[in-house]
């Protein structure tokens, strides 16, 4: 079932979006050659209890840690841990707090040092991937003009989308209807109105879309092993139009 926000409540998520936002503008500070992504990680435990918020992810079915953190070929759920970052790594970092009862979710890829033209590339049509499906979140459009639009403009640009997960609905929790896959038919799906809140997030793979879970039972891994680039805010539709609750204020 599709919850609508009201204003009141869509006033609350913008509270708990704008830390997040806050948060992983101080991430993409710190990430450097030589940081590790548990120092990442003890920032942003540190920086939610500072806004008098809690994690949205640590706990949640089990999951360790406040901050994903997926390099190079991982694609989401990659675990924090103490191995230092090289110049050349791609970093995505997937955040997300709970204030006041209601849940905000973003997420960046950064490039560390200097990278690769391919790289580069990468990180940039996926973020513009993003932006195109949020344009799309209109009243009476529907999901699958949002899917679409990801897709369209990724694979005409010679990269592949993930197809084993999804963007979702958020709102009092952390996922919540309807799912929102980043492939999908024009004209297709659930018809948008004012109220609904999705937490919309291309992940795109350099080569094969086909991932694979590791052994952790929680990193996911691009199959053939290239490079993977994630994105995402958590987006009102409004009657004058999309609204990026999780745009740093």
């Amino acid at each position: 079932m599709i919850i609508l926000k009201s204003r009141r409540e869509i006033d609350r998520m913008r509270i708990a979006s704008n830390i997040v936002a806050k948060v992983l503008a101080g991430l993409r500070l710190l990430v450097c050659p030589g940081v590790t992504t548990y120092e990442l990680e003890q920032y942003a435990s540190a920086e939610t209890l500072k806004h008098n918020a809690k994690s949205a992810f640590r706990g949640y079915h089990n999951y360790p840690s406040s901050l994903c953190c997926s390099p190079n070929n991982q694609v989401v759920h990659g675990l924090p841990n103490k191995v230092p970052l090289n110049s050349g790594d791609i970093l995505s970092l997937d955040f997300g707090v709970v204030y006041d009862g209601f849940f905000g979710d973003a997420a960046v890829t950064i490039p560390v040092g200097t990278v690769s033209a391919a790289a580069s590339r990468l990180i940039t049509v996926t973020e513009e991937s993003l932006y195109a499906a949020i344009s799309m979140a209109t009243i009476g459009n529907r999901l699958g003009d949002i899917s679409s639009a990801v897709q369209c403009y990724v694979e005409s640009r010679g990269f592949s989308v993930v197809r084993d997960f999804v963007g979702h609905g958020i709102g009092r929790s952390l996922h919540e209807d309807p799912q929102i896959p980043n492939y999908g038919v024009p004209g297709k799906g659930v018809k948008l109105k004012a109220g609904m809140v999705l937490a919309i997030e291309p992940m795109i793979n350099e080569k094969s879309h086909d991932v694979k879970i590791l052994s952790d039972n929680w990193t996911v891994v691009t199959s053939d092993g290239g490079l993977s680039a994630h994105f995402e805010h958590t987006v009102v539709i409004t009657e004058s139009g999309p609204e990026i609750l999780t745009w740093l204020k």
